[in-house]
């Protein structure tokens, strides 16, 4: 299970982040951007992808990863079940949902070109 200082510290760790709470949901943005936010009290939390990285990552387990049941889930917004999900996948979404969301040259900082490849 993540806990709420293991989300808190992944999803912190991007340039540029801020955290804002609001009631028990916390959001966490780039620019002014939502990319992820956090419910405790339900054990998930809500990303933002792109249409084909919401259908990768569902394809793992739908009730580890799932798109949110109505139109903001046809817009790329995604459930992750938190007692469900593994360190590392959760640090693989968010990466991909804060790439989504950033500016490109903060996006760039995160996932740098590979050698080789424009």
């Amino acid at each position: 299970m993540i806990t709420e200082e293991q989300f808190k510290s992944i999803a912190s760790k991007f340039p540029e982040v801020s955290e804002t709470p609001k009631f028990e949901i916390k959001s966490f943005a780039v620019k002014k951007k939502i990319f992820a936010t956090l419910n405790i009290k339900e054990n998930r939390a809500t990303i933002k992808l792109t249409e084909s990285d919401q259908y990768a990552f569902s394809a793992f387990d739908k009730s580890m990863i799932y798109p949110v049941p109505n139109k903001w889930g046809k817009n790329g917004w995604t459930h992750l079940n938190l007692t469900k999900i593994s360190v590392e996948i959760l640090q693989d979404a968010l990466t991909a949902a804060y790439c989504n969301v950033a500016p490109t040259k903060l996006a760039s900082i995160v996932l740098p070109k590979s050698e080789g490849f424009e």
